[in-house]
């Protein structure tokens, strides 16, 4: 079961890349090995220092108490990855949305990342991809800290999670190559792949209480 966690977490924190790598694929924006290998070192770095302060917590949270925040912090998370995928009707003007996204947050990174591509030149660069590696690594954070307070390994949850993103992009990138247009239902591929990653953490929230 522990595994299976492990791999539930890894899951769950690459398929944002898997959808970053389908996004940049679709409009031919190379991702070169240097770039998706800083990537997922950010995403390496994260996933350790949020377990570190999970295990932390564990040690000074009483009881069952690590348990339940680690339930609860999965379920906010998951249902906010949710809630991103699910598609919105576009109520803004193309001039007002040109404007807003000169000043990208961190959650317009996630449901936009070709806007990483700053400068237009067709790939990620190496700066960018700091950015980028930032932007999608926020999740690994948190599903760290929920990995920490479950007492789950800290080298195998953070090994698992680089290696997961550094192969969910390259992959994404090829599939986005082949398939640009397909849908499922409503969603986008990548739209799909960040609703199953919300889905993931959110039976792993449930799994986690009724252990």
């Amino acid at each position: 079961m522990t595994w299976l966690l492990i791999v539930g977490f890894a899951v769950s924190s690459s398929l944002d890349n898997l959808g970053a790598g389908i996004s940049y694929g679709i409009r031919r924006i190379r991702v070169g090995v240097l770039s998706n290998l800083i990537i997922a070192m950010i995403c390496f770095t994260f996933s350790e220092s949020g377990i570190l302060f999970g295990q932390w917590l564990s040690e000074v949270l009483p009881g069952i108490l690590p348990v339940l925040i680690s339930a609860f912090v999965m379920m906010v998370i998951g249902l906010r990855i949710v809630l991103l995928a699910i598609p919105r009707k576009q109520s803004t003007p193309p001039e007002e949305k040109e404007d807003q996204s000169d000043a990208s947050s961190l959650k317009d990174l996630l449901q936009h990342p070709e806007k990483a591509d700053k400068d237009k030149s067709g790939s990620i660069g190496v700066g960018e991809s700091v950015v980028l590696g930032i932007a999608l690594s926020a999740n690994a954070v948190t599903n760290g800290l929920s990995a920490g307070l479950m007492g789950l390994s800290p080298l195998a949850i953070s090994l698992t999670a680089a290696q997961g993103s550094f192969i969910t992009i390259w992959i994404g990138v090829v599939i986005g190559r082949k398939v640009a247009g397909v849908r499922i239902g409503s969603f986008t591929l990548g739209q799909f792949g960040t609703l199953i990653s919300g889905v993931i953490l959110l039976m792993i929230a449930c799994n986690s209480l009724f252990d």
